[in-house]
């Protein structure tokens, strides 16, 4: 019987919307650039480093820049995302998401943001939520981002437990696959056809019980 003892969530999509002011700023980038950059094309950066996503973006526009320019592009990006999350307040937190944390915690569960975010902790603590996380696992501290599993697995280090032990709650397929790499519970939240690879795919942490999340982990252990 698979035994859960943490629970590992993605920041951005899972806990808050912050892929709104992502797409902002990636599109004014993209427009100083000569191109537009649409909804559609913000959902390949998903759970994606920032280096990456710039990358990306570049091949939607089909411009080719130097590393140094690359560089003063991401951090000119960062700047302007960074100027809308300074605005952010407790409100945005995504519907039942502190609740649900909060039920983890007092189930016993160990908790952790893992986050290809490299303001992970300045969003925290601007949700005044910090304190619900046992371990902020962000892009300041792996050097492989989604799908490479390093994330997962360094929380999982860091809480002391085992990767089988913990679940992930995920909003890009990007994550999922790294949790299933990683020998995790995989719960998607968002939508099930872009999810389909996950254990089980919820809207929102609102719509999941603990109890629930324990009857998923014994159900993989069947499924396996």
């Amino acid at each position: 019987m698979r035994t859960l003892k943490a629970c590992l969530f993605d920041l951005d999509g899972v806990i808050v919307d912050t892929a709104k002011y992502h797409f902002i700023a990636w599109r004014q980038i993209a427009r100083e650039q000569g191109f537009d950059f649409r909804e559609t094309d913000n959902e390949r950066l998903k759970g994606v480093s920032r280096q990456r996503s710039l990358e990306i973006l570049l091949e939607v526009g089909g411009v080719t820049l130097d590393a140094d320019a690359k560089l003063c592009l991401a951090e000119k990006k960062n700047a302007l995302y960074l100027q809308y999350v300074m605005k952010m307040t407790p409100e945005e937190i995504l519907p039942g998401a502190a609740e649900f944390v909060k039920a983890c915690r007092a189930a016993g569960y160990r908790t952790a943001i893992a986050t290809a975010s490299r303001n992970a902790v300045t969003i925290l603590d601007l949700l005044r939520i910090a304190p619900l996380f046992d371990v902020v696992m962000d892009g300041n501290k792996v050097s492989r981002t989604k799908p490479d599993p390093e994330v997962f697995l360094n929380c999982a280090r860091d809480l002391r437990v085992a990767p089988v032990e913990c679940a992930v709650f995920e909003d890009a397929e990007a994550g999922i696959e790294a949790a299933l790499t990683a020998g995790m519970l995989a719960i998607g939240i968002g939508e099930p056809t872009i999810l389909k690879k996950a254990d089980l795919v919820v809207p929102g942490l609102s719509s999941l019980s603990v109890d629930q999340l324990g009857f998923e982990a014994n159900n993989k252990t069947v499924r396996s």
